[in-house]
């Protein structure tokens, strides 16, 4: 779950742009960074949806005033006046953490790793802040796999949080859990999917938002990304040659002239990458469902490819953690864990056979034939918000 902290409100200024997305308590977007205060009117609706933003903002936000306050005591400038001082209109990415102690779960990372591709080449002292995100990826991954997928899967509906990097995290999270199962080491697949798409990162969410299909400019840009992604690396001052190639290529694996693991690794990632793509939703387009994607994924085998499909289908199963499911019983589910079998995946049930939503939500073993998995459903045609929490302790209390 997501730390909210009151946003200042008489502390900004009408007609300036905020630098911060300013959220509800209950995770509704209210304004986007980037967008102006417009009046005073404003400012109260704001005041009575309780404004608030998330803690790595508000962090980074007080860093920004902190150092105003020095400039402007260093300058000699009245007390009285530096106390009434607006909050500032601008964040550096300095601001933003930069060690390996990052704080927070999933969305925090999430959060934290689209400022980074927002930066794109202009991100200053990138590589120890991406190496901070990966190392906290690979901790959480490992330690909690289904909750990984969970709340990921559940975030990529919504495009309100930045699409870009939440496709990210997960095409790291499948290439990696898919490697282990290979018995590939991890880490690489990771630390490159994270960043395979920092040479477009915000067309990438408008894109996504976009009712329209792409034109012949934002074609270009997709289809010269990859490299230029690659190049801003190296401009960052990556080394690696694995890890740039993985980049370069993870679009054309078959045209990098790699061989062996290395091709492997590449393909492994290319096909995490189009199957969580088909699996996002687009303004224009609905998303594919899990079980279609993962079919699509062991049907469209080529013999480079005749082992990575199914093992990345088995990893994920049918019907990951994070998405939903229609029962035999007429009851909506959402997916809590991933099961022994890719078809019977552990559930909660959220919505009873008559439509309405549950307070309390309850567990069904899918293994049972009266229990079991009747179809996907899509995140479309989910009105209710799950609550992490109890998913959380119905996965306790059933041992999974």
């Amino acid at each position: 779950m997501r730390n909210y902290l009151p946003v200042p409100l008489q502390r900004l200024q009408v007609g300036k742009p905020l630098p911060v997305d300013v959220w509800a308590p209950d995770g509704r977007l209210l304004m986007r960074r980037g967008q102006v205060l417009q009046s005073e009117q404003h400012r109260s609706m704001l005041a009575a949806h309780l404004a608030c933003m998330t803690e790595s903002d508000a962090q980074a936000w007080q860093k920004s005033l902190e150092r105003l306050l020095r400039t402007l005591r260093r300058d000699g400038a009245d007390m009285t006046l530096i106390a009434q001082i607006p909050m500032p209109g601008e964040i550096l990415d300095t601001d933003y953490l930069e060690s390996r102690d990052i704080d927070g779960g999933w969305l925090d990372l999430q959060e934290i790793l689209r400022g980074l591709l927002y930066q794109g080449a202009q991100a200053t002292t990138p590589l120890p802040r991406l190496e901070a995100i990966e190392q906290k990826a690979l901790t959480q991954l490992m330690r909690n796999p289904d909750e990984c997928l969970f709340v990921l899967f559940q975030a990529l509906p919504d495009l309100s949080l930045g699409y870009c990097a939440t496709h990210a995290l997960l095409v790291g999270a499948v290439s990696a859990l898919t490697a282990i199962k290979l018995s590939l080491a991890p880490e690489m697949l990771l630390r490159s999917a994270l960043v395979m798409n920092i040479g477009m990162a915000r067309p990438q969410d408008s894109l996504a938002r976009q009712l329209t299909p792409p034109s012949l400019a934002q074609r270009q840009l997709i289809d010269s990304h990859a490299p230029n992604s690659a190049d801003i690396l190296r401009g960052f001052g990556v080394q690696d040659q694995d890890m740039l190639d993985l980049v370069h290529w993870h679009h054309a694996p078959d045209a990098s002239g790699s061989h062996d693991d290395k091709l492997t690794e590449l393909h492994l990632l290319s096909l995490a990458d189009s199957l969580i793509a088909k699996m996002a939703p687009r303004k224009s387009r609905p998303a594919m469902s899990a079980l279609g994607a993962a079919k699509s994924l062991v049907m469209a085998n080529t013999q480079t490819t005749a082992t990575l499909g199914p093992a990345m289908a088995a990893v994920l199963g049918f019907y990951p953690p994070g998405t939903y499911v229609k029962l035999s019983n007429g009851e909506t589910a959402v997916v809590i864990a991933r099961g022994q079998r890719a078809n019977t995946p552990h559930v909660a049930s959220i919505v009873n056979a008559n439509g309405m939503p549950l307070s309390k939500y309850i567990y069904r073993d899918t293994t049972n034939t009266i229990l079991a998995v009747r179809q996907p459903v899509g995140a479309e045609k989910i009105n209710i918000k799950v609550n992490l929490e109890k998913v959380r302790r119905l996965r306790f209390q059933h041992g999974v």
